[in-house]
């Protein structure tokens, strides 16, 4: 029978409010040493079944990593998508640093596929954006944006190393953004995308096609995103 205490809460979730907690303070950073299951049943006064239990349902939500003969460590933060929200929101919202290293930028043309999921004439000139996206400094994914030429073509002079896409939009376009369409599927790194993120060429990265409708229904943005496994999760609800 768990441990419980006098509010009917059980132990071992008591225990992983404490260190989600401290997680949330930035008390605990990626890659700290968390307490050790005797030092923890010690501090909550439980049983070390109680505190191995505590510890093996944070490392089944992603939270801790735990590494035979070394310890409880903090995991890499990883990204939910459960929201149609910008890299800088989603980042900001789990308290986490984030930054932008711009690849490229520019004007390109004879892009086809893009162009018409832009609803776009197949010889339209488009504004390309390639970023490697940061967080905690650690590299998380490489966004590739693309839109019209014709109505963002200031885009080529924005500081987006330092701004967030959507917010550029939002404020100096007066663009709202309603929905996306997503494509999700794995890939293999190829060797530029694996030099990028730090992985090895060949693994497994996450892919997602997006394509981002303003709130009257017109496909605006096209993005391609090829995000660290890792480093990800993706949670989906169903409902019958």
């Amino acid at each position: 029978m768990p441990h419980i205490r006098n509010n009917g809460e059980p132990a071992y979730q008591r225990i992983q409010s404490t260190i989600v907690k401290r997680l949330e303070k930035g008390l605990l950073k990626p890659g700290d040493l968390v307490d050790s299951e005797r030092e923890l049943a010690r501090i909550h006064g439980v049983s070390l079944m109680t505190a191995r239990h505590a510890l093996t349902g944070l490392e089944r939500e992603g939270l801790v990593v735990r590494r035979r003969g070394a310890g409880t460590f903090v995991a890499p933060p990883k990204i939910h998508f459960n929201k149609l929200m910008s890299y800088t929101e989603e980042m900001s919202r789990r308290g986490l640093a984030v930054s932008s290293r711009l690849l490229s930028i520019g004007v390109i043309e004879n892009e086809q596929e893009i162009a018409a999921r832009l609803s776009l004439p197949a010889t339209s000139r488009l504004v390309k954006v390639e970023r490697l996206r940061l967080g905690e400094d650690e590299p998380f994914a490489i966004e590739t944006c693309y839109l019209s030429a014709d109505e963002f073509g200031d885009l080529t002079e924005a500081r987006l190393d330092r701004a967030s896409l959507f917010s550029v939009l939002e404020h100096d376009h007066g663009l709202q953004i309603g929905h996306a369409d997503e494509e999700i599927d794995a890939t293999a790194a190829d060797a530029h995308t694996a030099r990028l993120l730090g992985i090895s060429v060949g693994a497994a990265v996450l892919r997602i096609r997006q394509q981002i409708f303003s709130t009257k229904a017109k496909p605006t943005i096209y993005v391609l995103g090829l995000y660290r496994s890792d480093r990800h999760k993706l949670f989906i609800r169903r409902f019958r």
